[in-house]
């Protein structure tokens, strides 16, 4: 386990400089095109422009110009303001990076205390947050496929926007949380073989249930449970009970990502 963590800078209460953008500005500089240098960070050309117009609408002077005409037809540059910034950063980076060395060697790493304490500081009102590993993610126009794996060994498939990948920076090997809602976690007998449900077994640890719903807790293995939320009907026509294995399904939109 590494002691990791991003650096970024706000103005006016809001991010200013992101690691992301500030690998985009290096991008512009390089290209001179925000097209070549969205697809080198890479990031939507959508998204890169976002990014500019951000940093400018926060900065006191403009950071990226737009250059039109010109025997090459324009471009876009980074401006001389831009490139103090970019230096005064990068020493910053490296300030950071020594820290976070220094601090390293202070702190037991390998305790499983850091993860758990991550986990507490997420709050949300979605009853399942399971920790998960990324293992591959699959990019389109619009949407991404996120291919996950589960302490367990389960693998799940989330699909979520491009732009939620960008912004989240979210990359292979990355441990992340999965969020599900108790409500889109459908259970079954049988597994279900759709391509866009994940479907894997449990054993079920703890059943409650009102005049209408039942709160089924379910063993996923490695200490990890999940939660579902049925109607009380459907729950005696499955005719399950404590220790019973059931079938767990999870749509793969309605599965959440979160760091």
């Amino acid at each position: 386990m590494e002691l990791s963590s991003a650096l970024s800078l706000e103005m006016s209460g809001k991010p200013f400089l992101l690691e992301k953008r500030i690998e985009l500005l290096h991008a512009i500089g390089e290209h001179g095109s925000i097209s070549k240098a969205a697809k080198a960070v890479p990031m939507s050309y959508k998204s890169a422009w976002e990014a500019v117009d951000m940093m400018n609408s926060l900065s006191p002077e403009s950071i990226v110009c737009r250059e039109t005409g010109g025997k090459d037809g324009g471009g876009t540059t980074i401006t001389a303001y831009g490139l103090t910034l970019l230096k005064k950063y990068a020493l910053l980076k490296e300030e950071h990076t020594q820290f976070l060395a220094r601090l390293s060697k202070l702190t037991d790493l390998h305790s499983s205390t850091f993860e758990t304490m991550g986990r507490w500081s997420m709050q949300l009102s979605a009853r399942n947050q399971i920790q998960a590993e990324i293992v591959s993610i699959h990019s389109e126009n619009v949407n991404a496929k996120v291919h996950l794996r589960l302490k367990g060994g389960q693998e799940l498939h989330a699909v979520i926007t491009k732009e939620a990948v960008e912004n989240l920076y979210l990359e292979a090997k990355q441990t992340i949380i999965a969020i599900v809602k108790s409500s889109t976690v459908l259970l079954s007998i049988l597994e279900i073989k759709d391509k866009g449900v994940n479907s894997f077994e449990g054993n079920i640890i703890e059943i409650d249930t009102d005049d209408k719903n039942a709160k089924v807790s379910i063993d996923i293995r490695k200490q990890d449970k999940i939660v579902s939320v049925i109607g009380k009907v459907h729950l005696q026509s499955m005719q399950i009970q404590e220790g019973s294995p059931v079938w767990i399904n999870i749509k793969n939109t309605d599965i959440m990502l979160g760091k």
